[in-house]
């Protein structure tokens, strides 16, 4: 099964897609158009950019392959968390604390914007504020609690530490050894966020089409915009499609990698359970490598994700290797029913930093990739950023356009085996934590 075709048949099964409205088709590009910016991809970062855009005036058109949140934006985690993929660190080893400063800040921006726009445009995505990190080992205890009181030292982000004496009063699990608490990130349903942005696009001015997937760019100072039924000429454009442009821009391929995460949804197990398991409702997260990640829904679903793909390939028999994930985690859920299982693809970088910036030979083409599966607030900042340069002030997209990045190794053909080897590599050494 094709990496396409296998993403087609995980979508499926969402429970995203089984509890959001979709409230608005928007028709497929038929004939030749003109604008000032034209944006590949209708996820959260094409329709954060379009946004901006339609905002300050810009005439813009975002072209989707298939349909408005159909990739990470409407079937992730729904987890908002300050900072990035990477520590921190890493961006402060190639530009400066002072840089990494404003790097992390703008992830707090995220945060904010995400609550921005939905009083802004009316969008219910079930928001909830918390996050829970989490640590299952002595040893990642003292490794998070570290990074805890570097954030608050160094970056003035303080978090409150949970020693294992009083997880009881935060989450009902045998498994952690300490946790830190972050009462600024949080959660919600991101395909009903996905949809309230498309709609808020569409009503200041920006034109969506779904269907339409982009074949091919001629490069210039108009670039030309070939889908299967038509043309878009535009002075600026903008590639937010991640790992589903599929050829359209080889150069930028080689620095990114397809991963498949995994997700289940139980039945509903009623307020009073929820609330025993997870009494601040918080979004928990761990910190291993192969981590497991979960929070409860609006209707008290628990939503539970991990498990990771380098091969493109869905795990077998998904549903029920989740589930004993989450039983592991969570005792209380062992007779509890999974209704859903599905997953998608995410596009990580080597060093798992963002990848903004401009195509090499092409100053008027930007792009977004490499959110290495933390991109639900950062997606919107990036629209933002990119908004922010067309617009003629590109310094802060430029902060992050500087981070360095390398391609993965082994090119296609051995890339994908190296991976899955790092990666039984790092599945063992979590398990001898």
């Amino acid at each position: 099964m094709t990496f396409l075709s296998a993403d087609r048949e995980l979508t499926r099964h969402s429970y995203y897609a089984a509890t959001a409205v979709r409230a608005a088709r928007y028709a497929a590009l038929e004939g030749d158009a003109q604008c000032d910016v034209a944006i590949v991809g209708g996820g959260l970062a094409g329709l954060s950019a379009a946004i901006e855009l339609a905002g300050r005036g810009f005439s813009v058109r975002v072209l989707e392959a298939r349909e408005v949140g159909f990739g990470a934006s409407g079937r992730n985690g729904g987890q908002a968390i300050h900072g990035l993929a990477c520590d921190i660190e890493t961006v402060e080893g190639q530009l400066g604390r002072d840089e990494a400063k404003r790097v992390f800040g703008m992830s707090i921006e995220a945060l904010d914007l995400i609550r921005e726009r939905c009083t802004r445009f009316g969008i219910d995505a079930d928001w909830r504020d918390g996050y829970l990190g989490v640590a299952t080992s002595p040893r990642k205890a003292r490794q998070l609690f570290a990074g805890a009181e570097s954030l608050a030292r160094h970056y003035d982000y303080p978090m409150r530490t949970i020693e294992r004496a009083e997880l009881p009063q935060w989450i009902e699990s045998p498994r952690y050894h300490a946790a830190v608490h972050d009462a600024r990130s949080g959660h919600l349903h991101p395909l009903k966020y996905t949809f309230g942005l498309a709609r808020a696009a569409a009503s200041l001015g920006a034109s969506l089409h779904e269907e339409t997937p982009v074949e091919a760019i001629e490069h210039g100072a108009v670039a030309r915009l070939r889908t299967p039924r038509g043309t878009v000429s535009a002075r600026q454009v903008l590639l937010a499609g991640n790992v589903y442009l599929q050829g359209l821009v080889p150069q930028l391929e080689s620095r990114i990698m397809p991963v498949g995460t995994y997700i289940i949804a139980s039945e509903p197990v009623g307020e009073a359970l929820a609330k025993r398991l997870l009494p601040s409702q918080s979004a928990v997260c761990d910190t291993d490598f192969v981590l497991d990640y979960y929070r409860f829904a609006a209707d008290s679903s628990m939503l539970f994700g991990g498990r990771v793909s380098y091969s493109t390939t869905t795990p077998m028999n998904l549903a029920e290797s989740m589930r004993q994930r989450m039983v592991q985690a969570l005792p209380a859920l062992a007779g509890v029913k999974v209704t859903h299982a599905w997953g998608g693809f995410v596009d990580i970088s080597m060093n798992r930093a963002p990848d903004f910036g401009r195509l090499p030979g092409s100053p008027n083409v930007y792009y977004l990739q490499g959110f290495s599966g933390h991109g639900l607030a950062l997606t919107g900042l990036a629209g933002k950023l990119v908004a922010e340069a067309i617009g003629g002030d590109a310094a802060r997209f430029d902060t992050f356009a500087r981070i360095r990045h390398r391609p993965f190794p082994g090119g296609k053909l051995l890339r994908t085996p190296a991976l899955m080897l790092g990666m039984a590599w790092y599945r063992l050494r979590d398990a001898l934590a």
